[in-house]
């Protein structure tokens, strides 16, 4: 890639077009805090371009760093000087788009609807979630009496760790952080609403926001199965695992494989990688009613 390469994260890699970025989601894939030596076919096509469908359903409750979809050859012309032009890599369409560049705000905005995943084991062990108490005798993934707005720290490696309100505002500022609790609320609502009418549950998901000119946006990724528990609704029960539209089949081969989620991370069986393939692309069609390709 011609481009000063600006960030490579486990996914995502971002390129400098000068006062933008281009944001190319890959097929790599991550679990447990490890990229896998494999990856996951399509999964880039599935994460951009559900990405960009959620950043224009909700473009009206918060603006968001998306400039343009990189859906053809020649996209990329209008934002370099014409002696640094290059043809573009076919991989890029489909997969890539042009952003914002701004102030990234170092917090993860979980919202959580469901009690399921790491939420569900702290309340076994004390009744609450982030903190925050919950009344006895909730069950395994049961739905929550109301939304929660539960954000972590967003760390380079590592783990991401559970932050207070309290200890946000201090990151954040007070009005900030009020802001993007009500935005990540909101958004939580309205993108959980839509995906019912198409029979999925969102039962959690994560959001990124940054500064643009002071001006909060949401930047990065939105409603993906990278991001969130997509759940089936009509084979939802309470109590159980549920089939899902997200990376669990690779968590729970990894786990039942005996790795000790130490890197480096094992190579999935090819039946794992085709389910999880399969998995994102349905979960792109049933949410945005199109095909992929």
């Amino acid at each position: 890639m011609p481009l000063p390469l600006f960030f490579r994260g486990k996914v995502r890699d971002t390129y400098d077009l000068g006062n933008l970025l281009l944001m190319v989601a890959t097929d790599r894939i991550s679990a447990f805090d490890s990229v896998l030596p494999c990856g996951i076919p399509d999964k880039g096509l599935v994460l951009n371009q559900l990405s960009i469908f959620w950043f224009r359903q909700t473009q009206n409750l918060v603006p968001n760093h998306l400039i343009e979809a990189v859906d053809d050859a020649r996209c990329l012309d209008s934002y370099l000087p014409a002696e640094s032009r290059f043809p573009c890599p076919a991989y890029l369409v489909g997969r890539s788009m042009v952003v914002k560049k701004v102030k990234r705000i170092p917090v993860e905005c979980v919202v959580r609807g469901y009690l399921a995943g790491s939420a569900w084991a702290e309340y076994q062990q004390s009744g609450t979630v982030s903190g925050i108490p919950l009344p006895k005798h909730l069950r395994q993934n049961q739905k929550l009496p109301h939304p929660l707005f539960t954000p972590t720290t967003k760390a380079e490696s590592g783990h991401d760790q559970p932050l207070s309100m309290d200890k946000m505002k201090k990151i954040a500022g007070k009005a900030l952080t009020e802001e993007m609790a009500e935005k990540s609320l909101a958004i939580y609502d309205f993108a959980q609403e839509y995906a019912r009418d198409r029979g999925i549950i969102i039962a959690d998901t994560k959001m990124e926001f940054g500064l643009d000119n002071d001006k909060l946006i949401l930047i990065d990724e939105l409603l993906t199965p990278d991001s969130s528990r997509l759940w089936d609704a009509e084979l939802y029960k309470v109590g159980q695992d549920q089939p899902s539209y997200d990376k669990q089949p690779v968590r729970d081969w990894l786990v039942q494989s005996g790795w000790n989620k130490e890197p480096p991370a094992p190579t999935l069986p090819p039946e794992v990688i085709e389910d999880t393939t399969q998995r994102y692309q349905q979960a792109y069609e049933r949410l945005t009613g199109r095909k992929l390709r």
